[in-house]
């Protein structure tokens, strides 16, 4: 008997994203599947850890994106002839329902609460907006009642999506233990701290690069990431803070892992705009199974995380005095900060790691096979 054909399906996402490959693809291929993800990044054909990647190329644009490279998508998957499809991309679901049509075992893959997402936008003005987030909430409804499982990338969208399909899992996103580092010797880091991530205003660059003209330790930042907007970047490479900035680009994973190892403590002080509330943002576990504490905005989800456990220091995102003070306090006290540190390390072992979640991907897929 040949074990079940599973292709991951995405038209957006990097050949190697962290949630997509690293974790759902290569933890079915180590389990018996048969894995292959669909991607649109024009980097061609590839095998690598047991996953087929198949590339559909590239083409310019949003529109192209939605239309033709989706229609490209759909082609490839019908080839592959999968037992279930994994949908990771809004954009994708009307492939979801054409592969249904086909008698097709279909899961979709909910990364954000795209209503919600679409509020944030600022450029189409508030009336569009509700308009548009409210035309897609009633799509959505209506099209993932058909599908055969719905995973959701936090237990608030999960939460959404089950009155919706009974078949609803979170799968959260949470570190691999070991993979960047668990704790290392406290004598060994810098007077340092990092942002690893994506670079754009709602993620808090500006507040930090203030944050840094007004810190009293001498601490420097370590970047890492790519800017989403070239005005932007031009900005803060101006300011008086960016001389304190270590600019590091984009890095791969043991690239994170050196910078960890160096820094006391992490930064993930993101705006309180709706669709990160809610949100669980893996940098921020991701600090804490380094071993190092987070700084993070004060929402009332991560404070619960991050305070409750005693691992980190939450601040209001849009205060730099409040970045500072807390990045300040993390320098001067090594030992605070590696008690700290600690706490966190110990309750993604315990919680927030990928082989949990794991396991729960395993059981969700065995159920849609039975």
């Amino acid at each position: 008997m040949q074990s079940p054909n599973v292709a991951h399906l995405t038209s957006v996402h990097p050949r190697y994203d962290d949630r997509i490959f690293l974790k759902h693809c290569r933890s079915l291929a180590a389990n018996g599947y048969r894995v292959s993800l669909v991607v649109a990044d024009g980097n061609g054909d590839e095998s690598r850890d047991g996953v087929l990647i198949t590339d559909v190329g590239t083409l310019p644009g949003r529109v192209n994106r939605v239309f033709r490279t989706t229609a490209r998508v759909l082609r490839r998957a019908i080839k592959l002839n999968a037992d279930i499809y994994h949908l990771h991309d809004p954009e994708l679901i009307p492939i979801g329902l054409r592969l249904k049509s086909m008698g097709k075992r279909v899961i979709y893959d909910s990364h954000e609460d795209v209503p919600k997402q679409l509020l944030s936008k600022p450029y189409l003005g508030p009336t569009r907006l509700r308009a548009l987030a409210g035309a897609f909430s009633m799509y959505e409804r209506q099209v993932c009642r058909r599908f055969d499982g719905i995973v959701a990338a936090t237990p608030y969208i999960r939460d959404k999506f089950l009155p919706i399909n009974p078949c609803t899992v979170d799968i959260n996103n949470f570190p691999i233990l070991d993979e960047l580092g668990g704790p290392v010797r406290w004598e060994d880091k810098r007077a340092e701290v990092c942002y690893l991530g994506g670079i754009n205003s709602s993620r808090g660059i500006r507040e930090t690069l203030m944050a840094l003209e007004l810190m009293r330790s001498g601490a420097r930042l370590n970047l890492a990431g790519r800017f989403g907007d070239r005005a932007l970047e031009s900005e803060v490479r101006a300011t008086t803070g960016w001389s304190s900035v270590n600019d590091l680009g984009y890095l791969d994973r043991a690239g994170v892992r050196a910078v960890l190892e160096r820094s006391v403590a992490g930064l993930v002080t993101l705006h309180p705009i709706i669709n990160f509330l809610d949100a669980l943002p893996v940098k921020m576990f991701e600090y804490m199974a380094a071993g190092i504490p987070p700084i993070a905005s004060n929402f009332p989800l991560w404070r619960e995380i991050v305070e409750q456990s005693d691992s980190g220091i939450c601040v209001d995102p849009l205060d730099p005095k409040a970045i500072a003070d807390a990045v300040d306090y993390l320098v001067t006290h090594p030992h605070e900060a590696r008690r700290m540190g600690e706490n966190g390390r110990r309750n993604v072992v315990r919680k927030y790691n990928w082989a949990i979640e794991q396991d729960k991907l395993l059981q969700f897929y065995e159920r849609l096979l039975a």
